[in-house]
């Protein structure tokens, strides 16, 4: 549901930017509250593992679409809503900039649509009362795919409203939700499924990494250490990054399939200086527009692409902790 510049107005993409950074703003001072350091690392690798795993498209059969994890569900059952937010935003911004995935005018609606919903209405409203009383892997596939299906429904109507408000004629709003919600439904429960499957690994792996359970899930016995269990989702993202992601389905995605289907054309054309001036800074800074080498076809670029976009997420969550000073240990000052 990535969305381009031209799918919206400058006033929309401007108040949806302050909702966004609000959102951030907010979770920033929650996570500084924590001070849990295990959550740096994870911070890191989920970020990265999100970020490959949204470059393997589905197909979702007999539609011609298909569809990729949003990744924020996933992200907030292990990190909360607010770490997970801000692991999102990370994944969002290294797309928008480096690879052109999503307009950065867009970037705000993109961080509401993607990441609010699943970070925090998946996690408060659907994850914790679910795994109030304790984890187990019948719970985990529930809360999961109850989850994704919610939260995709939410940002996918979101994407139809925000198109509204903004006048373009070439969606028309009866005709576009239409389409939209019911691809995106599909799209939402496949997304649970391979949610439920990671955090199922987690949970037998390292069950305290999950975010919300009941002590009795916290007491449960690990099969693997931490250091081992981040290595191996560090991998899995490598791998999916660099080799899975070349067989990723080439039929286009819920969004660029509905808009087809009502506009007949995924690419909308915008007229305007702030535009103009978002599609320049983009223009710098994808250095690797559409997770492929400028002018290049070649599959080494979408493999390059995929492994340097993990290892940038993964980085620039660390720096995240770093500048808000996350996950600090708090000390008691003293006085004379």
């Amino acid at each position: 549901m990535h969305m381009a510049d031209a799918l919206i107005a400058p006033a929309v993409a401007g108040t949806m930017y302050v909702l966004s950074t609000g959102a951030a703003g907010v979770s920033v001072k929650k996570v500084r509250e924590e001070s849990d350091e295990s959550k740096i690392p994870v911070m890191g690798v989920m970020g990265a593992f999100v970020f490959a795993t949204q470059m393997l498209n589905f197909t979702i059969p007999g539609t011609g679409s298909s569809g990729h994890l949003c990744g924020g569900m996933m992200l907030s059952a292990l990190l909360g809503p607010y770490a997970g937010f801000l692991t999102m935003i990370g994944v969002l911004l290294v797309q928008c900039l480096l690879f052109a995935d999503g307009g950065l005018m867009a970037l705000g609606c993109n961080v509401w649509n993607m990441a609010f919903y699943g970070c925090f209405v998946g996690a408060l409203l659907i994850w914790r009362p679910i795994m109030k009383k304790g984890a187990s892997r019948a719970k985990i596939i529930l809360a999961s795919i109850l989850g994704c299906v919610l939260t995709l429904q939410l940002g996918a109507f979101s994407v139809t409203l925000e198109t509204l408000i903004s006048g373009i004629t070439e969606l028309p709003f009866s005709t576009f939700v239409a389409t939209m919600q019911p691809i995106h439904l599909a799209i939402g429960f496949v997304e649970g499924l391979i949610t439920s499957a990671v955090l199922i690994f987690i949970y037998e792996a390292r069950p305290e990494l999950l975010w919300g359970v009941g002590e009795a899930s916290e007491k449960k016995e690990a099969k693997l250490s931490l250091k081992k269990t981040i290595i191996v989702l560090a991998v899995a993202a490598l791998i999916c990054g660099g080799f899975v992601s070349l067989y990723a389905s080439a039929f286009p995605d819920g969004l660029e399939w509905s808009m087809e289907q009502v506009a007949g054309t995924s690419e909308l054309e915008a007229e305007g200086t702030v535009y103009e001036t978002a599609e320049s800074i983009q223009e710098t800074t994808s250095l690797l527009p559409d997770y492929a080498f400028p002018d290049s076809e070649a599959a080494v670029g979408t493999s390059f692409s995929g492994i340097v976009g993990a290892i940038l997420v993964a980085a620039l969550s660390a720096v995240f902790c770093y500048v808000f000073r996350f996950f600090r240990k708090k000390t008691e000052t003293k006085t004379a």
